[in-house]
Order: C-alpha cells, then structure tokens, then sequence
C-alpha cells in the first residue's frame, strides 16, 4: 500500500482573498521523482495543466522545469493576485501508484474551515472540479457536516457557483465564503466539456475551438 502524502503546505498568505483547493498531486511529487517538465510546487506537474492556464492568461511566460526559478515565478504570480493554494487532502492510500482521485483510500483530510477562521480576508474558493466522488467539492461538502455549514446553490450553471456562511467570533455580522467549481484540468473532464452547450456552440462557431480554449476563458474570470 503505498501512503500518499501531500507534499505541500498550504500557500497562503495574510492578504489571500482566493483559495484554490484541490486533492492531491500526483504520487511522483510525494517520492520526488518530477518528470523533466515537472515543477516542484503546487500545481507543478506539467500535465495538470492549471498553470498553462494562468500562463496563456495572464502571458507569464512562466518556465516549466525543475528550477527554483520556476517555483518563484508562480509564488510571485499568486502573492501579486492575493491568490493561495490548500488542497483538502492531506494524506491517502493507494493500492495502485497513480493520480486517481477514485484510487484514494483511508483519506485524512485538511482542516479547511480551521484555515478560513486563521485568515480572515479569504472571501472564494476555488475548487479544481466539482462534486464528482473524491474531488475537492465532493470531500469539502464532507468537511463542513463537522462544522453544521451547509453550501447553498448560487448559479447551477458551469461552473457551479455556491455560499455559505462562516460564524465568526465576535459580534461582527457572519463571513460569507463563495466556492467556484471550476472545470478539472484532467484529460477525464473533457468528455464533461464535449457535451457542454457552450462548448458544442463555440465549437460549432470556431472548429478550432478545444478543450483547453474552454477551460482559459472559464478560468479567466477568477484567476
């Protein structure tokens, strides 16, 4: 069984107004065995793409490679946008070594909420995919049952947008958190953007329109 450990800590910072919350990189992150496109950092394998997102919007021209340089540009990225990063599980087990979020067994999860009370100007979450088994909104819905916090739909159009209220601690009114459920960057979620009706529509406009197309002009509205 092999124990799958976030490598990473949470990323953020006294200013974060966004949270970007995922599952778990994939297991070569864990073993530090990065492929040569691979960075060492949040979002870091080449192949989760959200970085070439944020790249082709903002026109980085971020570096994809082992450096520390390339770790620094996507901290000061998020640092200048008031942007962190802390995804919701912090360790798994797995019978097969792989990125499956469906593989994950015996998941201990982060302390979300714990993290929105520690920093107080988070106002978003953005979770990278919706309330499929085992994906970030899925295991956050699961969090907030220990706290009494329910999640009330604001737009059920792609990508789903809800609320929910944070109590705080002095007389002060309660916090109110919004969660984006932006499409996942994994190739298993382009069968969910074929059969969107934008997508058929942009495509059916633009042939050259793709997957990826879809996702920078999601993405663009929050990141």
């Amino acid at each position: 069984m092999f124990n799958h450990k976030h490598p990473y800590a949470p990323f953020i910072k006294d200013d974060t107004k966004k949270l970007i919350v995922g599952t778990l990189p994939p297991p070569r992150f864990t073993t530090g065995e990065l492929l040569e496109k691979d960075v060492d950092f949040c979002y870091g394998s080449y192949y989760n793409s959200l970085w070439l997102y944020i790249d082709k919007i903002h026109d980085l021209g971020l570096f994809y490679d082992n450096s520390q340089e390339a770790i620094d540009q996507r901290k000061q990225f998020l640092i200048a946008h008031k942007i962190g990063v802390c995804d919701i599980v912090d360790s798994a087990q797995r019978e097969k070594v792989d990125a499956s979020d469906l593989g994950m067994l015996n998941i201990k999860l982060r302390d979300v909420i714990g993290y929105l009370k520690q920093y107080p100007s988070i106002d978003t979450l953005l979770f990278t995919g919706g309330n499929s088994k085992n994906g970030p909104e899925y295991f956050f819905r699961k969090h907030i049952k220990d706290y009494n916090i329910k999640l009330n739909l604001v737009s059920k159009i792609t990508p789903k947008i809800h609320q929910f209220e944070l109590p705080t601690k002095s007389n002060k009114p309660n916090r109110i958190i919004k969660t984006v459920s932006l499409t996942s960057g994994s190739g298993a979620a382009n069968i969910a953007i074929g059969s969107n009706p934008l997508y058929k529509q942009l495509k059916a406009k633009n042939p050259k329109f793709n997957t990826f197309d879809f996702r920078v002009m999601q993405y663009r509205e929050y990141l």
